[in-house]
Formats: structure tokens, sequence, C-alpha cells
């Protein structure tokens, strides 16, 4: 895809290889997908429009090969988030594709809405280095402080391990949800009955309009 560079620096992203949980606790963990706008996720480059929102799904289902996004006219991925409130991002867990496909490197943003190629010039929340996970026991903790109040979320793959194009099978996000507030509209009931004393005038005194 012509018109956006291909940066290579990546920040040092720790991983955690948290896999001595059981898989019902995994699941709680990972559950923030349901919190997900999926009708307005946007993943840019992808092969088949749509394909990039099926890969937010449950932990059980993450090793679903069917449901995959593949990058189209290079390896880059551009996935734009929004969340139908406020998450407390922790981590994420990323199972990229066979071989070379797997991404090799990620980006995050928080609260960026609408970013393209173009935008990723700028400097991201945190980036990680991706090690190469076909199970999902690889989580990449966020700085929680740094993602504490996210309402969009942008993951950027610049990169693979060599191949044409990127596969994404699973990505996992591990945090907090907090319902959004909801803006209350203050409705002033006004007196029906006027007040008298608020429409003073003056007397009419009909002895002083006689007409000669």
């Amino acid at each position: 895809m012509s018109g956006h560079g291909h940066g290579h620096s990546h920040g040092s992203g720790g991983c955690d290889h948290s896999d001595d949980k059981s898989g019902i606790d995994r699941g709680a963990e990972f559950s923030l997908y349901m919190k997900i706008d999926l009708d307005k996720v946007q993943c840019l480059n992808e092969q088949i429009d749509g394909s990039g929102k099926t890969v937010f799904k449950p932990w059980d289902q993450r090793l679903d090969k069917e449901r995959v996004v593949e990058s189209d006219a290079d390896e880059e991925l551009l996935f734009n988030i929004p969340f139908t409130g406020n998450v407390k991002l922790k981590g994420v867990i990323v199972i990229g594709g066979e071989d070379d496909t797997h991404p090799s490197s990620m980006k995050l943003y928080k609260n960026r809405p609408q970013m393209s190629f173009d935008d990723t010039g700028v400097e991201a929340d945190q980036e990680f280095q991706v090690t190469p996970d076909s199970t999902g026991v690889v989580e990449y903790p966020t700085k929680v402080v740094r993602f504490s109040s996210v309402t969009h979320l942008t993951i950027y793959f610049p990169t693979n391990f060599g191949a044409d194009t990127t596969k994404v099978y699973y990505i996992g996000l591990h945090g907090d949800f907090t319902e959004a507030q909801r803006q209350e509209i203050l409705i002033t009931n006004y007196e029906i009955r006027p007040n008298p004393a608020d429409h003073k005038v003056d007397s009419f005194n009909p002895m002083s309009h006689e007409i000669q």
C-alpha cells in the first residue's frame, strides 16, 4: 500500500507468558471483546471486507482458524476499535498466522478515532516486539496508568516476519470496563400560573380617562 511509511523502530515491550491459569479464568479476563462496538470497527488493508472484525471473539474460540484477517497490499494491518464505554486496558494477546505471516511488531494508540496509515508516524502510546504465538499464551502487558481511560483503541501491525502478507486469527483484550455515564438533561418546570408580582402594571383608573 503506497503512501505510508514502514517504521521499524520498536520499543522494549515486555511479554508475559500467562499460561498458568484455568481456561475459565482466562476467558473472564479476555471478555472485553463484548464491549467493542463491532459495527464501527475498522480494519485497514484487509483482503476481505469485514474480516478484521472476526478476530475479536471469545477466548474459547481463539483457535478457530475459520475466522481470520489477512492483509492485502502489503504486510500492514491497522485496527480502529471503539468501545461502548471506558476501558482500563491491561494486556493484549495476538495469535497470528503460520510461518512468516505472524506480526512481528505492534503499536497501540489510545483515543485516536479514525486513524489511517498516514497517521501512524505519530508516537505510539506503547510499542511491542511480537513473539510468534499459535495458542495465545503470550500476553503483552500495557502501561495501565496510560491506558486507564480508553474509549477507542488503535492497534497497528507494521511488520511481520518476512512474508508478503500478515495474518491474524485472534486479538484478545484484557482489562476492566466501566459503562459510559449518560449526560443528564435538566428540565426546569416553569409556573403555569403567572405570578402577579412578576408582571407589575399600572392600575387602570377609569376616572382619569373621561371623554370631554
